[in-house]
């Protein structure tokens, strides 16, 4: 029999005993807590590395809480922006036993972000008392109803929740907004001033209680109101455009256009309409100074023809034939007519007979065939034009 040697026998003796060692370990050794750990994640805001610890997790053992597991889940998707996987986990969570009503806040909060507006009602109808902590829930539920074409459902809830939450107003301000697309003008105009008494208002809600007000046509209430809010938000453009035309309506039309005209040192867009307004106002001299700061190449020629030709400079009209046709804007039959008429009303028939060849618009074509009528009354007794 052959003796090991001393050394050779302390090595293996070394390594019998690591290894039993390690044995030992790993009978002792803490199992890893991998839904404690997603949950400290989620915490933290890390949700992919929570869906990294999730996937660690074996679902066969029957230690395994899968209710706290499918809800983590769900969280985790949910704040990655994967509404379907979450809905899917939530739903997971509630077959597993998921007591929790809060369980409801998420999946109606998944819902809505998927447009599954039934389900979101139903979600809220089974949160429960604990709604009074939650009052958004109520307004996703009141727009659900809506964009299912639930009107009723959707004003009733609205009347719920502000009298569950007496001091929180955006109830009255959604309502407001659904009665103005139900064309119950009035009514939203009346919640819209007392609404704007009560809070803050942006100047959304301004904007849309007065376009309420204008289109019911009072117009004084709608004066009062958007001239407080041009006060209160000076560079907004469309509160400008709504104080303007509502001065318009009431054939005020130099106070519109002179509205529109401030407004265009925030939108110069809005050049081109206060110059119109203007022209429409009889005011052709201070629409032609505005006209040239337009920067649309064709409102502005546009413009400019349909003033010349109101200020009867037929010449100055008829001389716009080559812009007109540069930009194309002599495809448009109206402007062909109208140069037409420049030119006849400027004594040059041949050139206004040459745009009377291209009108092919039934109407348009039978006032050319009128000036033709003139002109030619015009050859043979020439006093009666000059």
């Amino acid at each position: 029999m052959k003796i090991l040697k001393k050394p050779v026998l302390l090595v293996l003796l070394a390594a019998a005993l690591l290894c039993l060692t390690d044995l030992v370990w790993a009978k002792k050794a803490p199992k890893t807590d991998y839904i404690s750990l997603a949950a400290t994640m989620l915490k933290d805001g890390h949700y992919d590395r929570a869906l990294l610890s999730l996937q660690s997790v074996d679902l066969e053992d029957e230690d395994t809480d899968l209710v706290r597991f499918y809800t983590l889940q769900g969280l985790a998707y949910m704040n990655l922006n994967d509404m379907l996987a979450a809905k899917d986990s939530l739903q997971q969570a509630i077959k597993q036993g998921q007591q929790d009503k809060v369980i409801y806040v998420y999946l109606a909060q998944v819902n809505y972000a998927l447009k599954e507006y039934q389900e979101v009602i139903v979600a809220v109808d089974k949160v429960g008392n604990i709604v009074v902590n939650y009052p958004t829930l109520l307004e996703m539920k009141a727009q659900s109803h809506w964009q299912l074409k639930q009107a009723s459902a959707a004003i009733e809830t609205l009347n719920n929740a502000q009298a569950m939450f007496s001091g929180d107003y955006r109830f009255m301000r959604r309502k407001v907004f659904y009665l103005v697309e139900l064309k119950l003008y009035q009514q939203a105009a009346q919640l819209g001033q007392q609404y704007l008494n009560l809070s803050a208002g942006k100047a959304s809600d301004y904007i849309a209680i007065g376009n309420a007000l204008r289109l019911s046509k009072e117009y004084q209430q709608t004066l009062y109101i958007m001239e407080a809010a041009r006060l209160r938000f000076p560079d907004n453009v469309t509160i400008a455009k709504v104080l303007a035309h509502t001065y318009i309506d009431m054939g005020q039309l130099n106070s519109g256009a002179f509205i529109l005209e401030q407004a265009a040192q925030y939108d110069p867009k809005l050049i081109a309409e206060a110059a119109e307004v203007y022209r429409r106002a009889g005011r052709l001299y201070k629409a032609l100074t505005l006209n040239p700061l337009i920067r649309d190449h064709k409102v502005k020629l546009k413009q400019r023809l349909a003033v010349f030709l109101a200020l009867k400079r037929y010449e100055k009209a008829a001389n716009m034939k080559s812009s007109l046709y540069r930009t194309g804007l002599l495809d448009d039959q109206n402007i062909r007519y109208a140069l037409a008429y420049a030119y006849f009303s400027s004594g040059q028939f041949t050139a206004a007979s040459k745009q009377i060849d291209s009108l092919t618009d039934s109407d348009l074509f039978k006032k050319g065939l009128e000036l033709r009528r003139m002109m030619e009354a015009c050859k043979e007794e020439p006093w009666q034009c000059t």
